[in-house]
């Protein structure tokens, strides 16, 4: 078992979530992304931290009215 086994670096996130590293660097600047754990300067993101963050952004979907 390898320590960092439940973390993904941002090279593999951004993949995942088909955005750019800039992108989510600037989420990172805005505190707007998921959270990150960082060891010395290389940032790394926790599956499970991941994962419910996408859940907090999950939005209802809005019924239109029918006239």
């Amino acid at each position: 078992m390898n320590v960092l086994d439940d973390y993904l670096p941002r090279s593999a996130l951004a993949e995942q979530l088909n955005k750019t590293i800039r992108t989510l660097e600037r989420w990172e600047r805005q505190r707007i992304g998921p959270p990150i754990t960082r060891i010395g300067r290389r940032p790394f993101y926790r599956i499970d931290g991941v994962r419910n963050w996408l859940r907090r952004c999950e939005m209802p979907m809005v019924r239109e009215r029918t006239r």
